[in-house]
């Protein structure tokens, strides 16, 4: 009898393991314990921050690799050919090609010279009149990838802000094209939270605001301007460039006789066969603000207050005025790689990609950028799911791609690469799932499951199938979704979106550690980070089996 016991028990052991779904077996995969024992090493010292093309970043690379190794996940990067001694060639061996894991590509990294020079021509009536001002006593500048001399026109564009939909456009009605922009900081009504024009035109979210900013010297350079000086009178930056140091510097998490490197000392580029993204960008004192709109009739006050009331544009190009400067620039090349595998779908040619960055600040005068929740967090989801998918046991109709990239920390540039190189190939590219910053928590999430989800406006599929798993997986997590026609802003989502692939992304939380040494694995909130990973496998898994939540809804 208790024979007979033992194997019925058996049976219906059998019986409930046959009868668990691939999507149930794939969520067995996804546990605190293996989101844990990933994250623990990505993010800790021995990574050393992983800023893009350290030794650091590149252990972190092998790491990733040999863990889609172990799931089993297939190379999808560039092609190598295996090195053979000469004892090998001798005994008749020949080398193999195949895929690496790794997409290897080139950037830039570059930073202003000692020498910049940077002058005010003022025409009257009878004379030219030049003010000659100094390198980090009246201005600074973020140079473009190479040095250059130039002098020309100077028109001033407002807020460089251009919301059509709204009925705003600095940009109307003026031409750029060969000449200097003078852009103030912020946005119509910024310095009035209770004014029209700020409820009109405020962005959401203090990303939004950074990205607003960024965006400026995007739209000016493809307006035309070959440089740019930013105005904000509320700032005199003349105090961060003084030179004698006498106090400690204080910083959020360190006391110094001066202040630390910094990863923010050195900018980026993706070579190009012409020159793009060189357009300097100025910074400059009150006093030289002053001196470029003397006798033109602009007053920065007066413009801000009527930007508040009347929300009008008031751009022009400044009569009698020229600005003449010099830039230089030294600059190396770094190599830097993207780690990426995939699994054959039963349609070859057709791709999911599920991605996050994995680099962030790196390591500079003793002090670590361990980025625990940007983005080591999204990384290991996108391991995570990886590792699901190959224990679901089944082949997904979809092909299905991982990839950890690098360089979004200096502008987005293992995602650009990626999408790039798949237009060149006229890969079918039907989804894209994004995840950066998935393990921490807002002040006002008590309850600790707050999570954000962007997606493309045109799939209203994504969140419904969004909220279908959450209930009927009865996932502990409260999101809040927002759509977008293009959705776009500093992540690795952006790329896809910007060429038109659909895209939904996930992130948990900004929080004061932020791009500090301080964001580390002790902050982590290891179960809405598992389970934000929960909910992007069973969104994948069915989009990758299935085209009922993948239908673009026309107009």
């Amino acid at each position: 009898m208790k024979k007979q016991f033992v194997v019925f028990v058996l049976f219906l052991a059998g019986f409930t393991v046959f009868a668990q779904t691939e999507a149930e077996k794939g969520m067995a995969a996804i546990t605190i314990d293996a989101v844990k024992g990933q994250l623990e090493f990505l993010a800790s010292d021995w990574t050393e921050g992983r800023a893009v093309g350290t030794k650091g970043e590149y252990i972190a690379a092998d790491y990733i690799a040999s863990m889609f190794q172990v799931y089993g996940i297939k190379p999808f990067g560039d092609e190598a050919v295996t090195t053979l001694s000469r004892r090998d060639m001798m005994a008749g061996a020949r080398p193999k090609s195949g895929k690496t894991y790794f997409q290897n590509f080139s950037l830039i990294q570059y930073e202003p010279g000692e020498e910049q020079s940077f002058s005010v021509i003022s025409n009257g009536m009878n004379s030219e009149k030049s003010v000659n001002f100094g390198f980090k006593t009246d201005f600074n500048v973020r140079t473009g990838v190479v040095g250059q001399n130039a002098k020309a026109p100077v028109v001033f564009v407002g807020y460089g802000f251009q919301n059509k939909e709204k009925g705003y456009d600095d940009f109307k009605n003026i031409n750029l094209s060969g000449k200097i922009a003078v852009v103030m900081a912020g946005f119509p009504g910024h310095k009035d939270t209770a004014s029209v024009a700020y409820k009109k035109f405020a962005p959401e979210g203090r990303r939004a605001l950074f990205m607003l900013e960024r965006s400026k010297s995007e739209l000016l350079e493809k307006a035309g301007a070959i440089a740019i000086i930013q105005i904000n009178p509320d700032v005199n930056p003349m105090l961060g460039w003084s030179q004698n140091q006498i106090y400690p510097v204080k910083g959020a998490h360190y006391e110094a006789d001066k202040p630390l490197d910094s990863y923010y000392n050195t900018s980026m580029a993706m070579p190009t066969d012409s020159l793009t993204s060189n357009i300097p960008v100025f910074t400059v004192t009150p006093r030289l603000a002053n001196e470029i709109i003397s006798g033109t009739g602009i007053n920065f006050a007066e413009f801000e207050k009527k930007a508040v009331e009347k929300m009008t544009p008031a751009s022009r190009e400044l009569p009698g005025k020229m600005i003449a400067f010099s830039t230089t620039v030294k600059s190396e090349i770094v190599k830097a790689r993207n780690v990426v595998g995939y699994i054959e779908g039963e349609k070859k040619d057709e791709f999911i990609v599920v991605g996050g960055h994995y680099d962030h600040l790196g390591k500079y005068d003793g002090f670590i950028w361990n980025g625990a929740d940007d983005n080591a967090s999204g990384t290991v989801g996108v391991m995570t799911i990886a590792k699901a998918f190959m224990a679901t046991g089944k082949k997904p109709e979809k092909s299905i791609i991982f990839a950890a990239w690098t360089g979004e920390e200096k502008g987005l540039f293992g995602s650009e690469y990626f999408v790039e190189q798949a237009q060149k190939k006229k890969m079918n590219i039907a989804l894209n799932l994004n995840y950066d910053m998935i393990a921490r928590d807002v002040e006002r999430d008590t309850l600790k499951n707050m999570a954000d989800m962007s997606y493309t406006k045109a799939y209203a599929g994504i969140e419904e199938i969004t909220k279908k798993n959450l209930a009927d997986y009865k996932i502990n997590l409260d999101v809040s979704y927002r759509a977008s026609e293009r959705p776009s802003g500093g992540s690795d989502h952006a790329p896809f979106a910007a060429v038109g692939i659909p895209i939904f992304y996930f992130m948990a939380a900004m929080h004061p550690d932020y791009h500090q040494p301080s964001d580390e694995l002790g902050k982590i909130n290891w179960e809405k980070m598992t389970n934000i990973i929960r909910i992007g496998f069973l969104n994948t898994w069915e989009i990758a089996n299935s085209d009922q939540y993948l239908q673009k809804e026309t107009k």
